[in-house]
């Protein structure tokens, strides 16, 4: 057609300027796919696809296309000609900006005649720029799957409700206030994501979505949420973290397949009992117990300066306005935008993010004390200085190293200005810096950094940390003004005595001086340092006094003794250089001192470092793998004792900060799930001396362990060799005997026999024989009881108390079995067959209290059980013309 012909002249004009395509071959048009979103001109190669084979494209079913594509528009039109089509994927986020964030796509809408594709079942919309939902997608009849996440949508349609064969929907990131009634006509919707949005309350009829088993409103802006939740009965998981609850109704505890109730980081000062004991539930980060503040004081909901607490495990978002605010981090972040700050509503996001030695680079000598922490939008610069607070772990010494907040531009890392503050009641220490722009931040301790400028006329700077450390620069020592930095690292004789194995080597504090230009400077700097320990100018022996130049990345250490004028006092050593690195003296009679002293300074940056590999005492199965420094194994066995078991640990090792390591199980033990941190079956952590290196993983085995237990083993091994270390212990990592660390057994036991292969005595417990109700009525037996408990699950406690046990048994019975929920629920259920085994009315209790707590399928098994019953008692009277002579056994039929 003309308008067709007008819409590929379009493309080829747009496409002008640039080479053009490569044919495209058959391979691309393969099970009818077409995946172009990986090619920056992807939309190009559609355009003259469509134009040279026509026939096959308009077979297509599934089509991938960038939505930062410039010729998307063009493409669009195309899109309704492609009737079989089943998958459409028009996604942002493939291409970045300078900071390394993802640029959204220019999608803003859709052609009114996508609607007309009848065959659509998966749409993917994500990172775009939407503000309202287009509205041809309400007309795809077909349409199971729809991702709208990460655009800038405000509202639903309120006829959103007609997508009737919805199963799937993400909206997160996104700006909505309001959700429409209709939803509660997705019948079939099982999945719904509606995180970091801007919700504030929820419409009844989300009740309605009886096949949801997955349900995420974390993130939003609610205060409360509708008791209709109650009737999501297929529902497993309910996340509401990072919201502004003051209460959830207790209903939400005894659905009957919720695995997963997460209320972390809310305003929940009080919350139902049935809810605040069940084990799926997650309550960290709210204010429980505590009193109510007065107005003044503010609260979570407030908007005003004083008032807005916003709260997030790893991930989130908030908005600040003209008016300014502080906020609040679950972690233990704190922001404070001041007013004026923003001109305009400013949507910001956060998440903490786990170290990743190939981006984060650290210095020699820097230690790593917090995760990283990443802000955006990046790049948008404050109108006033935003102040940050950033909890870190605290460094072992601080005479010798400081804490700085450090940033990424997008092409480096740089320090900024900090304030070490502790909090005064939790004592945690925090890192407080201003700036300007969001990016990525963490906080280092590194060597005390002491720096001047340098002008014409010249200058002096002394070290912090040894003022006997001290650079003079003369007059005329440079044209124009540069900085200059200083770092020490005191090294005590001890520290060399034990690594030389030589009580009479001795050095000097080490040195490093770097500056701001490439640039020698004019005349010759004069550096003081302090003679090695032990060593005077009156008992000086020149002949054993070396002066090593270092290279700044510490491997080469050259001898310029004869090279410079070496001045000595009575405690110092003066020589003059005229470019920067580092300097170390030494006081030995070795002869190649420059060999020991790169063998020093590798030993200075490693750790001495022991593994622990512990089994859970009430689940063996469980393992905690965790790297632990030489100095803090002790205490954290200590802490772990109670609750685990296992091998010494194992022999020391020396790592440096930041290095890579892996653990792997042997001999008939693996990992029982797949993980993101797994590689090849190896479970990655990477080293941090001052981070928790710790991971609990379930493990399980090939092995029949019925008859008997398996003894197998984890191993640590060496990862890929850090780029920075040096050259000889790069040399000695080669090859597979050097990337072997330490080996812990593990042993796993034997099978327990299953409920009801040995009922006499199940998990501890040992019950005699009990009759629950009559011969008349039916009875109850002990098989009857194992069966109905292996139906029931973390709703035991509410069970229980709708049996008639006070709050305290529940207590007690949950301390006296805590962390083994079968014998909880055993426990329980027993203990109240014991109390009321003369009681004629017990059964009829028991299916009572079933029904009250939600567990109509339990109630309908003992309703089935007693009919069971009755129904042989009543055939055995007939059978044998007498009264009541029926056993036990007869009476009633374990269901197992």
């Amino acid at each position: 057609t003309q308008k067709m012909a007008k819409l590929l002249e379009l493309g080829d004009k747009c496409g002008e300027g640039a080479s053009r395509a490569p044919v495209l071959t058959g391979s691309c048009l393969a099970d009818n796919r077409l995946n172009l979103d990986v090619y920056p001109d992807g939309c190009h190669r559609f355009l003259q696809l469509f134009e040279e084979r026509r026939g096959e494209v308009i077979q297509v079913e599934f089509l991938r296309l960038s939505s930062n594509d410039h010729l998307l528009g063009t493409t669009l039109g195309i899109l309704p000609h492609l009737k079989h089509l089943k998958s459409l994927v028009l996604k942002g986020g493939h291409a970045r900006d300078e900071f390394g964030s993802c640029q959204y796509g220019s999608l803003t809408s859709l052609p009114p005649d996508v609607g007309n594709l009848r065959c659509l079942t998966h749409l993917d919309i994500s990172f775009n720029s939407l503000s309202t939902l287009p509205s041809c997608i309400l007309h795809l009849p077909s349409l199971r799957m729809l991702l709208v996440s990460h655009n800038s949508l405000v509202a639903l349609p309120e006829d959103f409700g007609s997508l009737s064969k919805l199963t799937f929907f993400s909206a997160m990131k996104n700006q909505l206030k309001d959700l429409p009634q209709s939803i509660g006509e997705l019948a079939v919707l099982q999945d719904l994501d509606l995180s970091e949005n801007a919700l504030e309350f929820l419409p009844e009829e989300v009740g309605n979505l009886r096949n949801c088993t997955e349900l995420d409103l974390s993130g939003n802006r609610l205060s409360s949420i509708p008791d209709s939740l109650a009737n999501l009965k297929s529902l497993r998981r309910l996340h509401l973290h990072s919201n502004l609850l003051v209460t959830v109704p207790a209903s939400l505890a005894s659905l009957p397949n919720l695995s997963r109730l997460d209320l972390q980081n809310n305003c929940l000062r009080t919350v139902p009992p049935e809810i605040q004991t069940s084990p799926f539930v997650r309550l960290q980060g709210n204010p429980l117990g505590e009193t109510e503040p007065s107005p003044q004081a503010g609260n979570c909901k407030a908007s005003s300066l004083h008032g807005v607490t916003h709260s997030c495990i790893s991930s989130g978002s908030f908005t600040v306005t003209s008016e300014g605010c502080k906020v609040v981090l679950a972690c233990g972040i704190h922001f404070y935008f001041p007013p004026g700050t923003a001109s305009d509503p400013l949507r910001i996001y956060f998440r903490t993010l786990a170290p990743d030695p190939q981006w984060v680079k650290l210095r020699h000598h820097d230690v790593l004390l917090s995760t990283v922490l990443e802000l955006q939008p990046h790049g948008v610069k404050f109108q006033q200085e935003v102040q940050i607070w950033l909890p870190y772990a605290p460094p072992q010494t601080l005479h010798q190293r400081e804490v700085v907040v450090r940033t990424f531009s997008g092409q480096s890392w740089s320090d900024l200005r900090t304030r070490v503050e502790q909090k005064r009641k939790s004592k945690k220490h925090v890192a407080h810096c201003s700036v300007l722009h969001f990016s990525w931040f963490l906080v280092v301790s590194r060597l005390v950094q002491n720096e001047c400028k340098v002008p014409t006329e010249g200058t002096l700077l002394f070290s912090s940390v040894d003022p006997n450390i001290k650079v003079t620069f003369p007059p005329g020592v440079t044209e124009e003004t540069r900085s200059v930095k200083l770092q020490v690292l005191p090294v005590s004789a001890e520290e060399i005595e034990e690594i030389t194995a030589d009580a009479g080597c001795r050095a000097s504090p080490l040195l490093c001086l770097s500056q701001d230009s490439l640039v020698d400077f004019l005349r010759p700097v004069r550096i003081q340092l302090p003679l090695p320990p032990g060593v005077t100018g009156l008992n000086l022996d020149r002949s054993r006094l070396h002066l090593l130049h270092g290279d700044l990345e510490g491997q080469t250490w050259d001898d310029i003794t004869s090279q410079v004028v070496l001045e000595f006092t009575h405690l110092y050593a003066v020589f003059e250089v005229t470019h920067f690195s580092w300097y170390w003296l030494w006081y030995t009679t070795k002869t190649y001192i420059g060999g020991i002293a790169k063998k020093v300074y590798e030993r200075l940056r490693m750790y001495q470092v022991n593994f622990i590999a512990l089994q859970r005492k009430k689940d063996p199965e469980q393992v905690l793998l965790q790297c632990v420094p030489k100095h803090k194994v002790d205490p954290v066995l200590k802490k772990l004792q109670d609750r685990y078991r296992g091998p010494e640990p194992s022999d020391m090792v020396e790592m440096f900060e930041g290095e890579q390591f892996f653990a792997a199980f042997e001999r008939g033990i693996c990992i029982d799930m797949d993980r993101p941190d797994c590689v090849d079956g190896r479970l990655l952590f990477i080293f941090y001396s001052h981070l928790k290196n710790m991971k609990e993983i379930y493990v399980t085995s090939p092995v029949d362990r019925k008859g008997q237990a398996v003894k197998g083993q984890v191993s640590f091994y060496r990862g890929a060799v850090p780029e920075s270390i040096p050259e000889d212990a790069s040399r000695r990592r080669k090859g597979p005997d050097s990337l072997w660390l330490a080996t812990l057994p593990i042993k796993l036991p034997r099978l327990k026999p299953r409920w009801g292969e040995n009922p006499g005595s199940l998990n501890g417990f040992s019950f005699p024989p009990l009759n629950l109700g009559n011969a008349e009525t039916g009875y109850l037996t002990q098989a009857n009881l194992l069966s109905i408990a292996r139906r029931m699950g973390a709703d035991w406690q509410t069970i229980g108390l709708n049996l008639g046990l006070t709050y305290q048994q529940i207590e007690r019975i949950g301390y006296n079995n805590r962390e083994d929920l079968d014998k909880q629920i055993l426990d329980m259920l027993f203990s109240w067959a014991q109390q009321n085994l003369e009681d004629p009315d017990c059964v009829n209790k028991l299916i009572t209290a079933m029904k009250e707590s939600g567990r109509q399928d339990i109630a309908d098994e003992v309703e089935t059980i007693i009919e069971l019953g009755r129904q042989k008692y009543r055939e055995s009277i007939r059978r044998m013309g007498l009264e009541q002579e029926s056993s036990t056994e007869d009476s009633a039929i374990a269901m197992m």
